[in-house]
């Protein structure tokens, strides 16, 4: 009996390892084109942007075609009432372009609000945990920036299936199921939408929202305007109203996403990319920074050692996340300090290789349910997008009339009134979504890994087993991986394909394993596209952990 482990029913321990690329000997094969492709969580996404790559379209107009069908047939993970962090490579100037979507709490919202109703911890649903949704914006400042089709084409495709309904797949009803799970979070309209039946949809059945239909309609035709000054706002705030929401008009009318510059660190010879606080993006260079400090493990990326070091890694990046991030409009975060080479090695000092930590602490930096989607287009420009409504089904709250649901991001504050990240008007909460990008010479890869917490130290195992032991994107993203939701704590989640030895070894250094199945979602859902700028060949992959698929764009007779 193998102490610390906790194992659910009827799974095993495989003896399987990934070896680096001797071979193939991983699930599925990466899709290769000299075209441009798409690759999202759901197949119908996919689809849909390979669909406008097909008719001329750019990796943006791709996305954003993609994101709205994700809207449709994931509408527990993302939609336009979220929010949207986007890393754009253009492929001719080789400049990189980061845009933070993600909105601000509402200015009648604050602690002392809460206070007076009687709540004295922030929300994680409800109509006091939404913050203005930023997508739509974005959507229309890339398009602006980078698109070619009108955008009244970008809508079609999700119109067509919210007005005729598409066939539940199995990643999506698991997650579905879960969401609904607990249905006292889930008021009126939200139940009457999502539990048509007092539960959720089954494999095959067909799901039809011709509500959001409307509401990309009401986009298509009117801009996005109909969202923060139209018809679209006018639900919104009808619905928060009915609910003692304080959102206002100004609040949706004068929000406007930022162009900001991406945060990264070298790793190995790769430069790999993320976007600065309010996301955690610097938490996943904070962990790659902390295990370059040590050479990779020989004997592979499955070895106790090297998982132990990923594992304390992650919980020194996680301590200070937790600690220093929040909105840099509010406050100072030492974002360069925190990603200096200097800090990683007195951070690195402190893990032993032969305990685990559980009860890491932040460090003393000195300054000087998402969905994540990658397109490639024919020039190679590429498109790192991910979108949110936080938890899963988000707020609870569903825009009456209109078929989406509102995030409930407000959860990702504190009250605690020295806190960084505490509640104030106009700011913006802590976000888990981050999109991420790397590039070695001709080699440009975009890529995303969702989850919640998960997503940096998921990002640091992607590119570790990428630069470290020489895998391809497919082989990097099916790889098992570990997860952990806290810094503080020796428990940590690893898939059933990890060998029976580490978990031993693990077990024996003081981790306490849970064991989960082979390939879950609680490992998150990623997709990555490897563009050779040289050859103009993409290699594209996406995680049999969810229900999506790489699509390469058609080539028209």
């Amino acid at each position: 009996m193998i102490p610390a482990i906790r194992s659910f029913p009827f799974l095993f321990l495989s003896a399987v390892v990934l070896l680096p690329q001797t071979g193939r000997n991983y699930g599925r094969s990466m899709v290769i084109s000299q075209q441009g492709i798409v690759a999202t969580s759901q197949t119908l996404a996919s689809q849909a942007g390979a669909q406008i790559l097909a008719r001329g379209g750019s990796a943006v107009d791709a996305a954003i075609a993609a994101n709205a069908m994700l809207g449709l047939v994931e509408p527990m993970m993302d939609g336009i009432g979220g929010d949207l962090f986007v890393l754009y490579w253009d492929a001719k100037s080789g400049k990189l372009t980061g845009l933070n979507a993600s909105g601000p709490a509402p200015r009648l919202l604050s602690a002392e609000f809460l206070a007076k109703q009687g709540i004295k911890t922030m929300p994680a649903s409800g109509i006091h945990s939404v913050t203005v949704p930023g997508a739509v914006d974005g959507w229309a400042k890339l398009h602006q920036s980078f698109g070619k089709l009108p955008w009244k084409d970008l809508f079609q495709a999700a119109i067509a299936y919210g007005e005729r309904g598409f066939s539940v797949s199995e990643g999506i009803q698991e997650a579905w199921s879960t969401g609904t799970a607990h249905p006292t979070k889930f008021l009126g309209p939200t139940k009457r939408l999502f539990m048509p039946a007092g539960r959720a949809p089954q494999v095959g059945e067909v799901f039809r929202n011709p509500d959001l239909a409307h509401a990309y309609r009401l986009l298509a035709e009117k801009g996005p305007d109909a969202f923060y000054k139209g018809e679209i706002a006018a639900a919104i705030l009808k619905t928060s109203q009915a609910l003692g929401g304080v959102m206002s008009a100004q609040d949706l009318s004068s929000f406007s996403s930022e162009w900001v510059r991406p945060i990264s660190t070298e790793y190995r010879g790769w430069r790999v990319y993320e976007l600065p606080p309010n996301g955690q993006g610097m938490a996943a260079l904070e962990m790659l920074n902390i295990m370059e400090t040590a050479p990779a493990n020989p004997e592979g990326p499955l070895s106790a050692a090297e998982m132990h070091k990923r594992i304390e890694s992650m919980k020194l990046a996680y301590s200070d996340l937790r600690r220093y991030d929040a909105d840099t409009r509010f406050t100072d975060v030492p974002v360069a300090a925190i990603l200096s080479k200097e800090y990683a090695r007195k951070r690195a000092a402190l893990i032993d290789p032969a305990k685990a930590n559980c009860a890491v602490t932040a460090g003393q930096p000195v300054a000087s349910d998402t969905t994540y989607l990658t397109v490639v287009d024919k020039d190679g420009n590429i498109a790192s997008w991910i979108q949110s409504i936080s938890a899963g089904f988000g707020s609870g709250v569903t825009v009456d009339g209109l078929g989406f649901i509102l995030q409930n991001r407000g959860a990702g504050f504190t009250l605690e009134p020295k806190h960084p990240n505490v509640l104030m008007p106009g700011k913006r909460p802590f976000h888990t979504i981050i999109p991420a990008f790397m590039e070695h010479g001709d080699l440009h890869v975009g890529f995303g890994i969702m989850g919640g917490a998960n997503q940096p130290l998921a990002h640091a195992q992607f590119v570790s087993n990428m630069v470290d032991y020489g895998m391809n994107v497919q082989a990097a993203l099916e790889a098992p991986r570990f997860t952990k939701a806290a810094a503080h704590g020796c428990d940590v989640r690893v898939e059933s394909r990890v060998p029976a030895a580490t978990l031993q070894r693990l077990s024996e250094a003081g981790h306490v394993i849970d064991i989960r199945r082979e390939y879950t979602q609680v490992m998150g859902r990623g997709q990555a596209i490897l563009h050779n700028s040289k050859t103009h060949t993409n290699y594209a992959a996406s995680d049999p952990r969810a229900d999506g698929a790489a699509v390469p764009e058609p080539i028209q007779p």
